[in-house]
């Protein structure tokens, strides 16, 4: 029976508690020449004047994107536009997660303190965690990359730092702790579907506290699996989408 490789993307965010607003802004965007791509923003600050700036990041970086420019370009265009019209007083992390089908890979692209985390076939998750500077704020300010080939198996997040507390602070997941929580998950059911690991990570992030996170949280989950697949049956790409309002 032939074999088809499946993407799954996964996305999950939430306000800091008592904020209506989120300051971090997600998007999915179809690539120029095949793929797709995941980008996060985290505005400075929070509520509504955080959400316009990650709204305005992520917008530029969709549109970019779609045109067929390559992710470096992207975060580097993206971060001359917001400091030439902010003047280097505006902060924003930005993180781009790509499944490139032109080049068949994994491509993570991050500014700031946006987390990332990969997970590879028969490897235990790793951190990205190269120190990398915002956008809007130095000049010459470029991307840390990260690029591999793209294989079943392999399991991709970024998230803002309201998931993951890098200082090792509390009221968010701890580095080690997230690293054993996706290990887990794929102990536990090998090839986990991108939704449900989003669940289990989120629903555990929110547990550390107490169900009332102290900072705007969102998450966003890519998995590669290789499924058996009729033929004849039709490839079908699928969105699903729901919020709160």
């Amino acid at each position: 029976m032939p074999r088809q490789n499946w993407v799954q993307v996964a996305v999950r965010k939430t306000p800091k508690a008592g904020v209506s607003a989120s300051g971090d802004s997600v998007d999915v965007v179809e690539r120029a020449r095949g793929g797709l791509s995941v980008i996060m923003a985290d505005g400075q600050g929070s509520g509504p004047a955080a959400k316009r700036i990650s709204n305005w990041v992520v917008a530029r970086a969709a549109a970019l994107i779609a045109e067929g420019a390559r992710d470096g370009a992207v975060a580097r265009a993206v971060h001359d536009n917001l400091l030439a019209l902010r003047g280097g007083k505006i902060v924003c992390t930005l993180a781009i997660l790509s499944v490139d089908l032109n080049t068949k890979s994994l491509v993570v692209s991050r500014n700031g303190n946006a987390g990332a985390l990969l997970s590879e076939q028969g490897a235990a998750p790793r951190f990205l965690n190269e120190d990398v500077p915002p956008i809007g704020v130095h000049q010459f300010t470029k991307p840390a990359i990260m690029e591999k080939r793209l294989r079943p198996g392999d399991r991709a997040l970024i998230f803002t730092d309201g998931l993951c507390n890098f200082s090792g602070g509390s009221g968010a997941f701890e580095m080690h702790a997230l690293q054993e929580m996706v290990a887990s998950c794929e102990l536990e059911q090998a090839g986990m579907p991108a939704a449900m690991l989003a669940d289990r990570v989120f629903t555990a992030a929110l547990q550390v506290g107490a169900g009332r996170p102290s900072d705007d949280m969102s998450l966003a989950t890519i998995t590669v699996e290789e499924e058996s697949k009729e033929l004849g049956e039709a490839a079908i790409r699928s969105i699903d989408l729901q919020f709160p309002y």
